[in-house]
């Protein structure tokens, strides 16, 4: 018992015993919890779906194999957004907006879509990052 053989004395001990599992494999640990050690029912599942750019169900614009290009890696094709809303109704997910700016009109939608992403991705600095702006003329 926690304390002092002083504090210890000021309370009557309890007549029920207290319950001790028996045969859990897992160790205790120092505040009484049990340590996982690697068991498969505690082990965490890998999402399904690890993001790729390439492989079957993949529809990104692929860098070529020299990783140059306009397109190279700069985000998904008309193909891949309308596969994604298949998969998740109700989605809004929508293309990059390849217009010049100078071909779009100051305000409009698209417009303000394009100058929120540039604002957005101004700190990307990876490949995928970069062709992902130059795709959206930033």
């Amino acid at each position: 018992m926690p304390g002092s053989k002083r504090q210890n004395e000021m309370f009557e001990a309890s007549p029920v015993k207290q319950y001790v599992q028996e045969g859990n494999p897992f160790s205790i640990t120092s505040c009484g919890r049990r340590r996982n050690d690697g068991s498969p029912i505690f082990k965490r599942k890998r999402k399904p779906d690890v993001r790729r750019t390439i492989g079957p169900g993949k529809n990104f614009n692929k860098a070529k194999s020299t990783g140059t290009g306009g397109k190279a890696g700069g985000g998904m094709t008309q193909k891949g957004v309308d596969e994604y809303k298949r998969k998740n109704p109700g989605s809004k997910l929508k293309t990059a907006v390849t217009t010049p700016p100078s071909k779009l009109k100051p305000g409009s939608k698209a417009a303000k879509r394009r100058k929120s992403f540039c604002a957005r991705s101004k700190g990307w600095k990876s490949k995928r990052g970069l062709a992902a702006r130059r795709r959206w003329n930033c």
